[in-house]
Protein backbone atom coordinates (compact mmCIF):
# COMPACT_ATOMS: atom_id res chain seq x y z
CA UNK A 1 0.00 0.00 0.00
CA UNK A 2 1.39 3.13 -1.48
CA UNK A 3 1.44 5.87 1.89
CA UNK A 4 0.27 9.10 0.06
CA UNK A 5 2.28 11.04 2.93
CA UNK A 6 5.43 8.95 3.35
CA UNK A 7 5.48 7.18 0.11
CA UNK A 8 9.56 6.20 -0.02
CA UNK A 9 8.92 4.49 3.33
CA UNK A 10 6.43 2.65 1.85
CA UNK A 11 8.11 1.95 -0.86
CA UNK A 12 11.18 0.96 1.03
CA UNK A 13 9.20 -1.57 3.08
CA UNK A 14 8.73 -3.80 -0.07
CA UNK A 15 11.88 -3.62 -1.45
CA UNK A 16 13.56 -6.98 -1.54
CA UNK A 17 16.88 -6.03 -1.38
CA UNK A 18 16.57 -3.60 1.94
CA UNK A 19 18.67 -5.57 4.65
CA UNK A 20 17.08 -6.43 7.74
CA UNK A 21 18.21 -3.53 9.55
CA UNK A 22 16.61 -1.07 7.30
CA UNK A 23 13.17 -3.54 7.73
CA UNK A 24 14.16 -3.32 11.89
CA UNK A 25 14.03 0.52 11.86
CA UNK A 26 10.64 0.50 9.57
CA UNK A 27 8.40 -1.02 11.53
CA UNK A 28 7.76 1.48 13.86
CA UNK A 29 5.73 3.66 11.35
CA UNK A 30 2.48 2.71 9.51
CA UNK A 31 3.76 3.92 6.33
CA UNK A 32 6.82 1.25 6.57
CA UNK A 33 5.06 -1.43 7.80
CA UNK A 34 2.16 -1.06 5.46
CA UNK A 35 5.01 -1.25 3.03
CA UNK A 36 6.17 -4.75 4.38
CA UNK A 37 2.81 -6.15 4.29
CA UNK A 38 3.46 -6.40 0.70
CA UNK A 39 6.61 -7.81 0.59
CA UNK A 40 7.00 -11.06 -0.94
CA UNK A 41 8.84 -14.11 0.69
CA UNK A 42 9.25 -15.10 4.10
CA UNK A 43 10.16 -12.31 7.05
CA UNK A 44 13.17 -12.70 9.18
CA UNK A 45 12.13 -13.61 12.57
CA UNK A 46 13.90 -9.92 13.81
CA UNK A 47 11.51 -8.15 11.51
CA UNK A 48 8.49 -10.32 12.64
CA UNK A 49 9.41 -9.39 16.11
CA UNK A 50 9.58 -5.50 15.99
CA UNK A 51 6.57 -5.65 13.61
CA UNK A 52 4.77 -7.09 16.75
CA UNK A 53 6.60 -4.37 19.09
CA UNK A 54 5.55 -1.56 16.90
CA UNK A 55 2.36 -2.54 14.98
CA UNK A 56 -1.12 -3.78 15.96
CA UNK A 57 -3.79 -6.24 15.27
CA UNK A 58 -3.68 -4.66 11.23
CA UNK A 59 0.01 -5.50 11.07
CA UNK A 60 -0.37 -8.87 12.91
CA UNK A 61 -2.81 -9.96 10.12
CA UNK A 62 -0.31 -10.41 7.49
CA UNK A 63 1.86 -12.56 10.13
CA UNK A 64 0.86 -15.86 8.95
CA UNK A 65 1.49 -19.12 7.59
CA UNK A 66 4.87 -19.83 5.70
CA UNK A 67 5.34 -15.74 5.32
CA UNK A 68 6.75 -16.47 9.16
CA UNK A 69 8.79 -19.09 10.62
CA UNK A 70 7.46 -21.57 12.62
CA UNK A 71 8.33 -20.25 15.96
CA UNK A 72 7.20 -16.75 15.05
CA UNK A 73 3.90 -18.85 14.41
CA UNK A 74 4.15 -20.06 17.72
CA UNK A 75 5.55 -16.75 19.43
CA UNK A 76 1.98 -15.08 18.14
CA UNK A 77 -0.17 -18.33 18.88
CA UNK A 78 1.38 -17.58 22.00
CA UNK A 79 1.03 -14.29 22.31
CA UNK A 80 -0.23 -12.24 25.44
CA UNK A 81 -2.90 -9.50 23.35
CA UNK A 82 -5.67 -11.58 21.96
CA UNK A 83 -6.45 -8.93 19.57
CA UNK A 84 -2.48 -10.06 18.29
CA UNK A 85 -3.47 -13.40 18.61
CA UNK A 86 -6.29 -13.62 17.04
CA UNK A 87 -5.59 -11.15 14.14
CA UNK A 88 -5.44 -13.71 11.15
CA UNK A 89 -8.50 -15.86 12.35
CA UNK A 90 -10.50 -13.01 13.06
CA UNK A 91 -10.40 -11.63 9.75
CA UNK A 92 -10.76 -15.10 7.98
CA UNK A 93 -13.73 -15.43 10.24
CA UNK A 94 -14.98 -12.01 9.26
CA UNK A 95 -14.36 -13.02 5.68
CA UNK A 96 -16.62 -16.12 6.51
CA UNK A 97 -19.72 -13.76 7.80
CA UNK A 98 -19.66 -11.53 4.98
CA UNK A 99 -19.87 -14.35 2.46
CA UNK A 100 -16.17 -12.84 0.54
CA UNK A 101 -14.92 -16.06 -0.68
CA UNK A 102 -11.19 -17.15 0.50
CA UNK A 103 -9.09 -19.36 -0.28
CA UNK A 104 -9.23 -22.91 1.06
CA UNK A 105 -5.67 -23.31 2.77
CA UNK A 106 -6.51 -19.56 4.59
CA UNK A 107 -9.61 -21.49 6.58
CA UNK A 108 -7.84 -24.35 7.38
CA UNK A 109 -5.44 -22.29 9.09
CA UNK A 110 -7.48 -19.93 10.64
CA UNK A 111 -9.88 -22.73 11.94
CA UNK A 112 -7.37 -25.21 12.67
CA UNK A 113 -8.96 -28.25 11.15
CA UNK A 114 -8.88 -30.14 7.44
CA UNK A 115 -10.92 -28.73 5.35
CA UNK A 116 -13.36 -32.40 4.84
CA UNK A 117 -13.63 -31.47 8.97
CA UNK A 118 -14.79 -27.84 8.24
CA UNK A 119 -17.11 -29.00 5.24
CA UNK A 120 -19.54 -30.91 8.05
CA UNK A 121 -19.20 -27.89 10.79
CA UNK A 122 -21.68 -26.63 12.82
CA UNK A 123 -21.68 -22.94 11.23
CA UNK A 124 -23.78 -23.23 7.82
CA UNK A 125 -21.50 -19.84 7.11
CA UNK A 126 -18.30 -21.51 7.21
CA UNK A 127 -19.97 -24.60 5.14
CA UNK A 128 -20.84 -22.45 2.82
CA UNK A 129 -17.20 -20.87 2.38
CA UNK A 130 -15.84 -24.51 2.08
CA UNK A 131 -17.68 -25.00 -0.70
CA UNK A 132 -16.98 -22.03 -2.69
CA UNK A 133 -13.14 -22.28 -1.74
CA UNK A 134 -13.03 -26.22 -2.08
CA UNK A 135 -13.07 -26.57 -5.69
CA UNK A 136 -11.49 -29.75 -6.03
CA UNK A 137 -13.74 -31.63 -3.49
CA UNK A 138 -14.37 -35.24 -3.85
CA UNK A 139 -18.37 -36.50 -4.90
CA UNK A 140 -18.80 -37.78 -1.56
CA UNK A 141 -18.07 -34.40 0.43
CA UNK A 142 -20.50 -32.75 -2.70
CA UNK A 143 -22.81 -35.05 -1.94
CA UNK A 144 -23.08 -33.85 1.92
CA UNK A 145 -23.43 -30.10 0.84
CA UNK A 146 -26.21 -30.66 -2.06
CA UNK A 147 -27.96 -32.04 1.43
CA UNK A 148 -27.14 -29.77 3.41
CA UNK A 149 -30.06 -27.93 5.36
CA UNK A 150 -29.10 -24.63 4.66
CA UNK A 151 -29.84 -22.95 1.53
CA UNK A 152 -26.92 -20.79 1.15
CA UNK A 153 -24.74 -23.80 1.42
CA UNK A 154 -26.68 -25.62 -1.41
CA UNK A 155 -26.49 -22.70 -3.41
CA UNK A 156 -22.49 -22.25 -2.68
CA UNK A 157 -22.15 -25.98 -3.60
CA UNK A 158 -23.23 -25.67 -7.30
CA UNK A 159 -22.27 -22.31 -7.96
CA UNK A 160 -19.44 -23.44 -10.54
CA UNK A 161 -19.84 -26.81 -12.81
CA UNK A 162 -17.12 -28.94 -11.13
CA UNK A 163 -17.27 -31.10 -9.39
CA UNK A 164 -21.36 -31.01 -10.47
CA UNK A 165 -24.15 -32.65 -9.34
CA UNK A 166 -24.00 -36.43 -10.29
CA UNK A 167 -27.25 -37.76 -12.53
CA UNK A 168 -28.96 -39.31 -9.17
CA UNK A 169 -29.23 -35.43 -7.75
CA UNK A 170 -30.47 -33.67 -10.57
CA UNK A 171 -33.95 -33.76 -10.62
CA UNK A 172 -33.57 -32.99 -6.57
CA UNK A 173 -31.62 -30.18 -7.31
CA UNK A 174 -33.83 -28.72 -10.11
CA UNK A 175 -36.98 -28.37 -7.84
CA UNK A 176 -34.84 -26.72 -5.21
CA UNK A 177 -35.14 -23.11 -5.30
CA UNK A 178 -31.84 -22.17 -3.51
CA UNK A 179 -30.17 -23.79 -6.63
CA UNK A 180 -32.40 -24.73 -9.51
CA UNK A 181 -30.77 -21.06 -11.55
CA UNK A 182 -27.26 -22.56 -11.13
CA UNK A 183 -27.99 -26.35 -12.09
CA UNK A 184 -30.41 -25.51 -14.57
CA UNK A 185 -27.26 -23.56 -16.59
CA UNK A 186 -25.10 -26.84 -16.80
CA UNK A 187 -26.66 -30.14 -16.36
CA UNK A 188 -28.16 -32.38 -19.08
CA UNK A 189 -31.62 -32.34 -18.96
CA UNK A 190 -34.64 -34.44 -19.90
CA UNK A 191 -37.34 -33.26 -21.69
CA UNK A 192 -39.77 -33.20 -18.60
CA UNK A 193 -37.42 -31.44 -16.29
CA UNK A 194 -36.98 -29.08 -19.50
CA UNK A 195 -40.90 -27.99 -19.94
CA UNK A 196 -41.49 -28.21 -16.04
CA UNK A 197 -38.36 -25.26 -16.13
CA UNK A 198 -40.32 -23.13 -18.98
CA UNK A 199 -43.61 -23.59 -16.75
CA UNK A 200 -41.84 -21.93 -13.85
CA UNK A 201 -42.10 -18.36 -15.87
CA UNK A 202 -39.57 -17.71 -14.14
CA UNK A 203 -37.11 -15.38 -15.61
CA UNK A 204 -33.82 -16.10 -14.36
CA UNK A 205 -34.69 -19.95 -14.74
CA UNK A 206 -35.41 -18.76 -18.18
CA UNK A 207 -32.10 -17.15 -18.74
CA UNK A 208 -30.08 -20.22 -17.58
CA UNK A 209 -31.96 -22.92 -18.85
CA UNK A 210 -31.34 -20.94 -21.95
CA UNK A 211 -27.39 -21.15 -21.72
CA UNK A 212 -27.34 -24.70 -20.92
CA UNK A 213 -24.78 -26.27 -23.17
CA UNK A 214 -26.74 -29.64 -23.52
CA UNK A 215 -29.84 -28.58 -24.95
CA UNK A 216 -31.36 -30.31 -27.92
CA UNK A 217 -32.65 -29.23 -30.66
CA UNK A 218 -36.03 -29.01 -29.74
CA UNK A 219 -35.43 -27.50 -26.61
CA UNK A 220 -33.82 -24.62 -28.48
CA UNK A 221 -36.88 -24.52 -30.89
CA UNK A 222 -39.20 -24.17 -27.77
CA UNK A 223 -36.94 -21.27 -26.18
CA UNK A 224 -37.92 -18.92 -29.54
CA UNK A 225 -40.96 -18.15 -27.90
CA UNK A 226 -39.84 -16.46 -25.00
CA UNK A 227 -39.77 -12.97 -25.08
CA UNK A 228 -36.21 -12.02 -23.16
CA UNK A 229 -33.23 -10.41 -24.80
CA UNK A 230 -30.39 -12.87 -22.71
CA UNK A 231 -32.46 -15.46 -23.90
CA UNK A 232 -32.72 -14.64 -27.24
CA UNK A 233 -29.17 -13.87 -27.38
CA UNK A 234 -28.42 -17.60 -25.64
CA UNK A 235 -30.44 -19.22 -28.65
CA UNK A 236 -29.27 -17.12 -31.49
CA UNK A 237 -25.48 -18.55 -30.54
CA UNK A 238 -26.62 -22.02 -30.19
CA UNK A 239 -25.72 -24.47 -32.68
CA UNK A 240 -29.46 -25.88 -33.22
CA UNK A 241 -29.95 -22.35 -34.82
CA UNK A 242 -29.89 -21.23 -38.66
CA UNK A 243 -28.34 -18.54 -40.08
CA UNK A 244 -31.38 -16.84 -40.80
CA UNK A 245 -32.98 -17.25 -37.38
CA UNK A 246 -29.62 -16.05 -35.57
CA UNK A 247 -29.63 -12.91 -37.72
CA UNK A 248 -33.32 -11.98 -36.89
CA UNK A 249 -33.08 -13.15 -33.24
CA UNK A 250 -29.79 -10.56 -33.04
CA UNK A 251 -32.06 -7.67 -34.99
CA UNK A 252 -34.31 -8.25 -32.13
CA UNK A 253 -32.19 -8.01 -29.60
CA UNK A 254 -29.96 -5.25 -31.09
CA UNK A 255 -33.12 -2.99 -32.11
CA UNK A 256 -34.32 -3.12 -28.20
CA UNK A 257 -30.78 -2.59 -27.02
CA UNK A 258 -30.84 0.88 -29.44
CA UNK A 259 -34.19 1.68 -27.37
CA UNK A 260 -32.39 1.96 -24.47
CA UNK A 261 -33.45 -1.48 -23.29
CA UNK A 262 -30.71 -2.63 -20.71
CA UNK A 263 -31.30 -5.86 -20.62
CA UNK A 264 -30.52 -5.71 -24.26
CA UNK A 265 -27.60 -4.03 -24.29
CA UNK A 266 -25.98 -6.63 -21.46
CA UNK A 267 -27.16 -9.69 -23.47
CA UNK A 268 -25.07 -7.70 -26.34
CA UNK A 269 -22.28 -6.68 -24.82
CA UNK A 270 -21.71 -9.13 -21.34
CA UNK A 271 -20.46 -12.32 -23.14
CA UNK A 272 -23.47 -13.93 -21.37
CA UNK A 273 -23.58 -16.48 -24.04
CA UNK A 274 -20.48 -17.78 -26.20
CA UNK A 275 -20.92 -20.57 -29.12
CA UNK A 276 -18.03 -22.49 -27.07
CA UNK A 277 -19.35 -25.43 -29.03
CA UNK A 278 -17.81 -24.08 -32.18
CA UNK A 279 -14.66 -25.13 -31.12
CA UNK A 280 -15.38 -29.39 -31.16
CA UNK A 281 -17.23 -28.43 -34.29
CA UNK A 282 -15.75 -30.33 -37.37
CA UNK A 283 -13.39 -28.07 -39.38
CA UNK A 284 -15.11 -27.57 -42.81
CA UNK A 285 -18.41 -26.60 -40.18
CA UNK A 286 -16.31 -24.14 -38.21
CA UNK A 287 -14.72 -22.19 -41.50
CA UNK A 288 -18.64 -21.51 -42.10
CA UNK A 289 -18.01 -19.27 -39.79
CA UNK A 290 -15.36 -17.13 -40.71
CA UNK A 291 -17.57 -14.61 -42.13
CA UNK A 292 -19.94 -14.41 -39.91
CA UNK A 293 -21.57 -11.41 -39.01
CA UNK A 294 -21.62 -11.54 -34.93
CA UNK A 295 -18.46 -11.40 -33.85
CA UNK A 296 -18.31 -14.02 -30.71
CA UNK A 297 -18.20 -16.87 -33.35
CA UNK A 298 -15.21 -14.95 -34.71
CA UNK A 299 -13.93 -14.96 -31.84
CA UNK A 300 -14.33 -18.44 -30.71
CA UNK A 301 -13.17 -19.38 -33.94
CA UNK A 302 -9.89 -17.59 -33.58
CA UNK A 303 -9.36 -19.27 -30.48
CA UNK A 304 -9.04 -22.80 -32.11
CA UNK A 305 -5.52 -23.59 -33.66
CA UNK A 306 -6.12 -25.89 -36.19
CA UNK A 307 -7.51 -23.60 -38.94
CA UNK A 308 -6.02 -23.10 -43.00
CA UNK A 309 -3.24 -20.15 -43.55
CA UNK A 310 -5.91 -18.54 -45.52
CA UNK A 311 -8.54 -18.30 -42.51
CA UNK A 312 -5.75 -16.90 -40.45
CA UNK A 313 -4.86 -14.28 -42.91
CA UNK A 314 -8.87 -13.17 -42.47
CA UNK A 315 -9.12 -13.16 -38.51
CA UNK A 316 -5.42 -11.42 -38.36
CA UNK A 317 -7.21 -8.66 -40.20
CA UNK A 318 -10.92 -8.67 -38.87
CA UNK A 319 -12.39 -5.32 -38.04
CA UNK A 320 -13.11 -6.05 -34.88
CA UNK A 321 -10.00 -6.11 -32.21
CA UNK A 322 -10.96 -8.83 -30.10
CA UNK A 323 -11.31 -11.23 -32.96
CA UNK A 324 -7.87 -9.98 -33.62
CA UNK A 325 -6.83 -10.58 -30.17
CA UNK A 326 -7.98 -14.04 -30.27
CA UNK A 327 -6.29 -14.96 -33.48
CA UNK A 328 -3.08 -13.85 -32.07
CA UNK A 329 -3.37 -16.08 -29.31
CA UNK A 330 -2.14 -18.94 -31.27
CA UNK A 331 1.21 -20.52 -30.54
CA UNK A 332 2.63 -19.97 -34.21
CA UNK A 333 1.11 -16.63 -34.46
CA UNK A 334 4.01 -14.87 -36.42
CA UNK A 335 6.16 -11.86 -35.29
CA UNK A 336 5.52 -9.55 -37.59
CA UNK A 337 1.45 -10.20 -36.32
CA UNK A 338 2.29 -9.68 -32.53
CA UNK A 339 3.96 -6.60 -33.16
CA UNK A 340 1.52 -4.96 -35.48
CA UNK A 341 -1.32 -5.68 -33.21
CA UNK A 342 0.78 -4.21 -29.83
CA UNK A 343 1.90 -1.37 -31.66
CA UNK A 344 -1.19 -0.41 -33.23
CA UNK A 345 -3.78 -1.17 -29.78
CA UNK A 346 -1.06 -1.91 -26.86
CA UNK A 347 -0.93 -5.55 -24.53
CA UNK A 348 -3.88 -6.12 -22.54
CA UNK A 349 -2.91 -6.27 -18.54
CA UNK A 350 -6.11 -8.84 -17.42
CA UNK A 351 -4.99 -12.19 -19.62
CA UNK A 352 -1.90 -13.74 -19.04
CA UNK A 353 0.76 -14.28 -20.75
CA UNK A 354 0.38 -10.96 -22.12
CA UNK A 355 1.29 -10.64 -26.20
CA UNK A 356 4.53 -9.38 -25.51
CA UNK A 357 5.42 -12.42 -23.51
CA UNK A 358 4.27 -14.54 -26.23
CA UNK A 359 7.42 -16.31 -27.57
CA UNK A 360 6.94 -14.99 -31.40
CA UNK A 361 7.14 -11.49 -29.95
CA UNK A 362 9.92 -9.97 -31.62
CA UNK A 363 11.15 -8.31 -27.82
CA UNK A 364 14.32 -6.88 -29.34
CA UNK A 365 12.00 -4.57 -31.09
CA UNK A 366 10.26 -3.27 -27.74
CA UNK A 367 13.32 -0.68 -27.29
CA UNK A 368 11.72 1.29 -30.64
CA UNK A 369 8.46 1.36 -28.95
CA UNK A 370 9.82 4.58 -26.85
CA UNK A 371 8.80 6.82 -30.00
CA UNK A 372 5.51 5.88 -30.18
CA UNK A 373 2.56 8.14 -29.55
CA UNK A 374 0.86 6.35 -27.53
CA UNK A 375 1.90 6.38 -23.72
CA UNK A 376 0.12 3.10 -23.61
CA UNK A 377 2.51 1.50 -26.09
CA UNK A 378 5.75 3.49 -25.24
CA UNK A 379 5.08 1.73 -21.64
CA UNK A 380 5.59 -1.20 -23.20
CA UNK A 381 9.10 -0.57 -24.38
CA UNK A 382 9.89 -0.52 -20.69
CA UNK A 383 9.47 -4.59 -20.52
CA UNK A 384 13.21 -4.56 -22.41
CA UNK A 385 15.12 -4.96 -19.23
CA UNK A 386 18.42 -3.68 -21.11
CA UNK A 387 16.62 -0.51 -21.81
CA UNK A 388 19.28 1.76 -22.71
CA UNK A 389 19.47 5.29 -20.11
CA UNK A 390 18.39 7.73 -22.71
CA UNK A 391 15.24 6.13 -23.37
CA UNK A 392 14.42 5.94 -19.50
CA UNK A 393 15.17 9.33 -19.13
CA UNK A 394 12.96 10.23 -21.83
CA UNK A 395 10.45 8.23 -20.55
CA UNK A 396 10.77 9.38 -17.08
CA UNK A 397 9.55 12.96 -17.93
CA UNK A 398 6.45 11.92 -19.36
CA UNK A 399 3.72 13.29 -18.20
CA UNK A 400 1.51 10.08 -17.19
CA UNK A 401 2.31 9.18 -14.05
CA UNK A 402 1.97 5.12 -15.05
CA UNK A 403 4.96 5.72 -17.40
CA UNK A 404 6.98 7.10 -14.38
CA UNK A 405 6.12 4.30 -12.42
CA UNK A 406 7.64 2.04 -15.03
CA UNK A 407 10.52 3.60 -15.01
CA UNK A 408 10.64 3.62 -11.32
CA UNK A 409 10.61 0.18 -11.16
CA UNK A 410 13.46 -0.76 -14.29
CA UNK A 411 16.31 -2.83 -13.22
CA UNK A 412 18.56 -0.96 -15.24
CA UNK A 413 17.37 3.16 -13.70
CA UNK A 414 20.65 4.38 -12.43
CA UNK A 415 21.21 6.31 -9.27
CA UNK A 416 20.17 9.61 -10.65
CA UNK A 417 17.25 8.66 -12.44
CA UNK A 418 16.20 6.55 -9.02
CA UNK A 419 17.11 9.68 -6.89
CA UNK A 420 14.88 12.13 -9.39
CA UNK A 421 11.75 9.65 -9.40
CA UNK A 422 12.06 9.50 -5.38
CA UNK A 423 11.24 12.85 -5.65
CA UNK A 424 8.20 12.78 -7.80
CA UNK A 425 5.35 14.71 -7.36
CA UNK A 426 3.34 11.60 -7.80
CA UNK A 427 3.00 9.03 -4.03
CA UNK A 428 2.58 6.00 -6.26
CA UNK A 429 6.14 6.88 -8.62
CA UNK A 430 8.29 7.92 -5.64
CA UNK A 431 7.11 4.59 -3.98
CA UNK A 432 7.95 2.42 -6.49
CA UNK A 433 11.38 3.98 -6.79
CA UNK A 434 11.89 3.53 -3.06
CA UNK A 435 11.17 -0.54 -3.90
CA UNK A 436 13.09 -0.69 -6.83
CA UNK A 437 16.18 -3.32 -5.72
CA UNK A 438 18.98 -1.51 -7.46
CA UNK A 439 18.55 1.57 -4.72
CA UNK A 440 21.76 1.41 -2.99
CA UNK A 441 22.06 0.53 0.90
CA UNK A 442 23.00 4.10 1.73
CA UNK A 443 20.45 5.66 0.33
CA UNK A 444 17.90 3.44 1.96
CA UNK A 445 19.72 4.52 5.23
CA UNK A 446 19.24 8.19 4.35
CA UNK A 447 15.58 8.07 3.65
CA UNK A 448 15.42 6.51 7.05
CA UNK A 449 17.49 8.92 8.80
CA UNK A 450 15.42 11.75 6.68
CA UNK A 451 11.84 9.91 7.98
CA UNK A 452 13.58 10.57 11.75
CA UNK A 453 13.67 6.40 11.88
Amino acid sequence: MTSLDHPRLSGLGRNPAAPRDVLVRLAPHRAGRHGMALRRGRLEDAVVEALLEHGDDDTAVGLHGDRISPAMRRRIAEHPDPAIRDAYPDFVRGMVEREVPIGVDALEEAYGRPRAALAGATDAGLRAAVARAWYDRPLTVQAELLADPDPRVRAAATERRHPGVSPEWRERCLTDPAVRVNVARYVPLTSEQFARLLRSGDEEVHQAVAVNPHLSAEMVTRLLDVDDPLVRVAVARSRHVDAETRDRLHALVEAAGADGDIDAKVALGWGFAEPDWLREAPLDERMTYLECPHTPFRVVLASCHDLPPEAWDRLDDDPELVVRRAAARRPDAPPEVLEGLVRAHGDVSHVRPSYVDHPNFPRHRLRTFVDEPSPHVRHLALRDPELSVPALQLLAAAAEPFVRRGVARHPNVTDALLEHLLRDPDPQVADDAAANAALRPTRMYGILTAAGL
